[in-house]
């Protein structure tokens, strides 16, 4: 078992942060050959997931469909003042599981794994935790 965290620093109040090189780092690192690679995001206004990277007008839709989704003002009661960013968190997650396959991750040709900000900008951390499949 191998484990880690990495931070990220976020610049916008909403995004989608490629980490995929971080993820694939740590990987590198753990010399794992075959296994599974769990990711947890312990922030309440923030989420991951998995999706296109290629064309980067993806993530300025994703982030612009759940805003029309979880409208800002619907007279949240949150005093922060802070609900819609909680609830695009429900949508996400706060955690993914990708598989490692000879000592790569299993992603699909235009998959990358994205940092979701909802409550920018802020300093984030991203846990991680690799386990080999027995030999």
């Amino acid at each position: 078992m191998s484990l880690g965290h990495f931070n990220i620093t976020t610049t916008t109040p909403r995004d989608l942060v490629d980490i995929t090189r971080e993820v694939e780092h740590a990987v590198r690192n753990a010399s794992v050959s075959a296994g599974v690679m769990y990711l947890f995001n312990p922030h309440t206004t923030a989420g991951l997931t998995i999706n296109e990277g290629a064309d980067p007008d993806v993530r300025r839709d994703i982030i612009k469909g759940l805003t029309h989704i979880v409208p800002e003002n619907l007279g949240y009661r949150h005093a922060e003042g802070n609900s819609a960013a909680h609830i695009m968190t429900l949508l996400t997650g706060s955690s993914l599981t990708v598989f490692i396959e000879k000592g790569k991750l299993l992603l699909g040709t235009w998959q990358k794994i994205f940092f979701c900000e909802y409550d920018g900008p802020r300093t984030r951390t991203v846990h991680w935790k690799i386990l080999a499949d027995p030999q």
